[in-house]
């Protein structure tokens, strides 16, 4: 890329494997389907639909100097990303997830991010050594980032001067990551995005809808928050506005990994693009609901 990236994609690039049925599944199910692999992972599915949406998005994450890995990155030069910042090991081989869906939703997936993991701060490099900023000239656009990272290096992130005039945009990745978000949940430039499930391991309670959630981690502390709940209503909360709700329209769900990552990608687009926080909240909720569909976005 020959121009500065608009934001920058922090966290999980890898490749997706996903096994999808129509049939409605549980534990032990043995049904037919079809297998898919693609380029995947939080930070590169968000970096994939703001691509999508017209800005010019590049990763900053681990991937081996494998073959996946000199396949994920031309893929993902092909979708228009930014790859010139990735952390390329030579020891370190590229990350995979693996999911199974079925027609009542996701059964079962498993993120294998271990090289992202023992890469570390190694990732964040072209924040300090001029490439995208200094600790003295920090780095001062948008930054979407993901639980994927370590506990440590998230906490990293959140005080790192090389950051400290970003606006930050976190999403867990998962349920099973989301108390690793807890150095954001008071953050002052941080906007977190977590479904229901999210929200109440964050709060360590349970909820009941996504307005009770939201107002929840604001009382916590939370500068701004966005929270979903499948097909009900997703809320947003501020420290300073009131909450507001909407709900998806109802569609034919046909996928469900990135989903999440795809409102996460239409919200910030939208914002960058001008749009008030209700009107932002649709496209996002709208966004989402063609690609659970099916449909190709924007």
């Amino acid at each position: 890329m020959t121009k500065a990236p608009e934001i920058l994609c922090v966290g999980s690039v890898l490749w997706d494997v996903i096994g999808r049925s129509a049939s409605a599944m549980r534990q032990g199910s043995d049904v037919p389907g079809r297998i898919t692999r693609g380029p995947g992972g939080v930070a590169l599915n968000i970096a994939m639909a703001l691509a999508r949406f017209g800005l010019r998005p590049a990763l900053l994450s681990a991937v081996g100097r494998d073959g996946e890995g000199d396949e994920l990155v031309v893929a993902c030069i092909s979708l228009g990303l930014g790859t010139e910042y990735l952390y390329r090991s030579d020891d370190l081989p590229t990350d995979v997830y693996m999911a199974i869906e079925g027609a009542n939703g996701l059964i079962a997936a498993i993120a294998d991010a271990h090289s992202l993991e023992a890469a570390g701060d190694k990732i964040l490099r072209p924040l300090m050594d001029g490439r995208l900023g200094t600790a003295q000239t920090p780095f001062a656009g948008t930054v979407a980032l993901d639980g994927n990272l370590t506990q440590a290096l998230l906490e990293h992130i959140a005080t790192a001067p090389a950051l400290a005039r970003a606006d930050l945009r976190v999403a867990p990745a998962s349920p099973g990551k989301a108390e690793r978000l807890q150095p954001f949940l008071t953050h002052p430039r941080a906007v977190l995005y977590v479904n229901l499930e999210e929200a109440g391991l964050l709060a360590q309670t349970r909820f009941d809808d996504s307005a009770s959630a939201a107002d929840a981690l604001v009382k916590r502390g939370a500068a701004r928050v966005l929270v979903t709940d499948g097909g009900r209503p997703a809320s947003e909360a501020a420290q300073t506005a009131p909450t507001i709700s909407h709900a998806p329209a109802p569609v034919l769900m046909t996928r469900v990994t990135g989903a999440g990552d795809t409102f996460m990608a239409a919200h910030i687009a939208a914002e960058l693009d001008g749009a008030p926080r209700a009107q932002a909240l649709i496209r996002a909720l709208e966004a989402a609901a063609r690609y659970v569909s099916g449909e190709t976005i924007p």
